[in-house]
C-alpha cells in the first residue's frame, strides 16, 4: 500500500498545482504541497484498502514443495499456481523454529525475547493457560484501529493460550473456528484426551470432518460473506497440516499415522490404507494444497479479487529429529529442521500475491521474516502502530512490490540453547551458548556445510558484535 501511495502521489504535478493555489490564496507553495499530499494520501488509504489473507502451514518443509525442490514428489498444483500469480520468496524466515513461538511473532510483529513467549506451550495446562501476554497487541487489534472497518476471522490452530482473555475472539478476532492446542487428531479433533475444537469460545462438534477442510470451509464462508459487504476483511488461516500425528491424541486402537482424505491418496494412485509414512505425509500436503486452492478460488470469485493481499508461509521447517514414521518432511537443500536455528528450522517456503502490485511469477530473494507481516498489515490498512513498544518487523511491501532491498540489516534468532544471526549473506550459528560460533556464507553455501569461522575470524567478530547489540536492546 505504501508503495502504491507513493507511486500514485508521484504522478501528480504538485509544484504546478501548488503554485496556482498559492497565488490565489496567498499561501506558500510548500504549504499547499504538504496539504495536498496529506489529503490525497488520506483519501487513497480510505478509498482503497485491501483485504488481507494470511495462510500458514504447520511444519511444512522448505524442500517439500516442487517449486522449491524440483526433486520433491509432492503434488501441490495450487501453491504452484499461487506462486505463478505472485512472488515466491526464497529467503523468508520464521522468527522462531517452533509452532507456538512463531505464531506469537507473526501476530505481534515482535521476536520472542520481546513478547515473552519463548517456548512451546506444553500439555493441556499450557495450551489452555494465558500463554502470550495479554498486554501484547495482535494484528487484528491493529486493524480494528483502522479508519476502515475490518472484519476479522481466524480459522485453525491458535496455540498461543486459551485462558479467559487469551482466546481469539477476546484478542481482536470477530470469528474463530479452530483448536487451542499445538496439534489435534485430524478427524476426531482430540488433544491429549480432550475435545479441542471451538467456535468462538464454545466447544464445537465436527467429528468426522477432516480438519484441513473444516478450517478452509469456515474461512471460505467468512470470505464470501464479508466480500459481499462494504467492510474490508482480514482472514487468518493457520492450518494444522501437515503437523505430525501424536499417539496421545488418538482413540483406543487408532493407528498413530498421518491422516488424509481418500482423494489425496488417489492423487498418488494409492489407497487410504497405504502404510508408507512418507506417502501418507505427501497426501496430507496434497490435501492442504487442495484446501488452499479452494481458498484462493473463493477470493478470485469475489468482487475483491484484485484488491486482496495474500501471504502464505510455513510456521517453521519440517522436523528432523529422527523419529521413525514421523519426521518425513523435507527441508532440502537446507540443514536440519524445526526447533533448531539451522536454516532448515528457520527458512521456510513463502508466497505473496497482490494483483497489479506484486509481479506475477516473480522471485524475491531479499531476506524478510514473519514479524514483517504486522507492519505490512498496518501499512495496508493505513493504521498507525503504537509507539509504546518495539516492533522487529519492517515494511516488506517495497521489497515485494518494487524489488527494493531488504529493510533488515540483520536478523536475530535464539531458541532454547540454539542461537543464530544473519547479516547480509553471512550467518553465525551455535547449538549451545558454550559452543564456538560457526560461520557460513549462505549465498554460496545454503546447506551450511562449510564452516568458515577459522578462515574469517574478523567476520565472526563483526556478527558476534551485532548479536551482542541485539541482546543489549532486549
Amino acid at each position: 500500500m505504501t508503495t502504491q501511495i507513493h507511486s500514485t502521489l508521484d504522478s501528480v504535478s504538485y509544484p504546478i498545482a501548488a503554485n496556482r493555489f498559492a497565488r490565489i490564496r496567498g499561501m506558500t507553495a510548500g504549504r499547499w504541497m504538504v496539504i495536498a499530499f496529506l489529503l490525497l494520501q488520506t483519501a487513497f488509504v480510505k478509498a482503497d484498502p485491501p483485504n488481507i489473507l494470511i495462510i500458514t502451514a504447520d511444519n511444512l518443509g522448505y524442500g517439500d514443495l516442487p517449486i522449491y525442490n524440483p526433486a520433491s514428489p509432492i503434488i501441490a498444483p495450487n501453491l504452484e499456481r499461487l506462486a505463478s500469480q505472485g512472488a515466491r520468496l526464497t529467503n523468508f524466515y520464521t522468527a522462531s523454529p517452533t509452532c507456538t513461538v512463531s505464531r506469537a511473532c507473526l501476530l505481534t510483529g515482535r521476536i520472542p525475547q520481546r513478547h515473552g513467549l519463548v517456548n512451546q506451550l506444553a500439555g493441556v495446562e499450557g495450551n489452555y493457560g494465558i500463554g502470550l501476554s495479554q498486554k501484547e497487541i495482535l494484528v487484528p487489534q491493529i486493524l480494528k484501529r483502522s479508519t476502515q472497518s475490518y472484519s476479522t476471522g481466524c480459522f485453525g490452530k491458535w496455540n498461543i493460550g486459551f485462558a479467559e482473555g487469551s482466546r481469539p475472539t477476546e484478542r481482536g478476532f470477530d470469528e474463530f473456528l479452530g483448536h487451542a492446542s499445538g496439534n489435534i487428531d485430524y478427524y476426531h479433533h482430540i488433544y491429549a484426551g480432550k475435545h479441542d475444537l471451538f467456535k468462538g469460545t464454545n466447544p464445537f462438534d465436527a467429528t468426522g470432518t477432516y480438519s484441513t477442510d473444516l478450517f478452509a470451509d469456515a474461512a471460505i464462508d467468512f470470505i464470501r460473506r464479508k466480500s459481499s459487504s462494504k467492510d474490508c476483511w482480514f482472514c487468518y488461516v493457520p492450518f494444522n497440516a501437515p503437523h505430525f500425528p501424536s499417539a496421545r491424541n488418538k482413540q483406543p486402537g487408532q493407528k498413530n499415522e498421518y491422516q488424509a482424505p481418500d482423494e489425496a491418496f488417489a492423487a498418488y494412485g494409492v489407497s487410504a490404507d497405504q502404510a508408507d509414512p512418507k506417502r501418507r505425509y505427501d497426501a496430507v500436503v496434497t490435501a492442504l494444497d487442495a484446501a488452499i486452492g479452494r481458498l484462493i478460488d473463493a477470493v478470485d470469485d469475489s468482487a475483491a479479487a484484485d484488491n486482496t493481499f495474500v501471504f502464505f508461509f510455513s510456521d517453521n521447517g519440517a522436523f528432523q529429529l529422527g523419529r521413525k514414521g514421523l519426521d518425513v518432511g523435507d527441508n532440502a537443500p537446507l540443514k536440519s529442521g524445526g526447533v533448531t536455528c539451522w536454516e532448515g528450522g528457520l527458512r521456510v517456503p513463502a508466497l505473496a500475491r497482490w494483483p497489479g502490485k506484486i509481479a506475477a511469477g516473480s522471485v524475491v530473494s531479499e531476506p524478510l521474516w514473519s514479524p514483517d507481516l504486522m507492519i505490512a498489515c498496518a501499512r495496508l490498512s493505513g493504521t498507525e502502530l503504537p509507539t509504546d513498544r518495539t516492533f522487529d518487523g519492517r515494511n516488506p511491501l517495497p521489497v515485494l512490490c518494487n524489488g527494493a532491498a531488504s529493510p533488515h540489516e540483520s536478523m536475530f534468532f535464539n531458541f532454547r540453547s540454539h542461537a543464530a544471526l544473519r547479516q547480509g549473506d553471512w550467518k553465525i550459528v551455535r547449538e549451545k551458548p558454550t559452543a564456538a560460533w560457526q560461520l557460513f556464507n549462505l549465498a554460496e553455501d545454503i546447506g551450511e556445510s562449510h564452516d568458515l569461522a577459522a578462515r574469517k575470524p574478523e567476520t565472526v567478530a563483526e556478527l558476534e558484535q551485532t548479536f551482542a547489540e541485539w541482546n543489549t536492546s532486549l
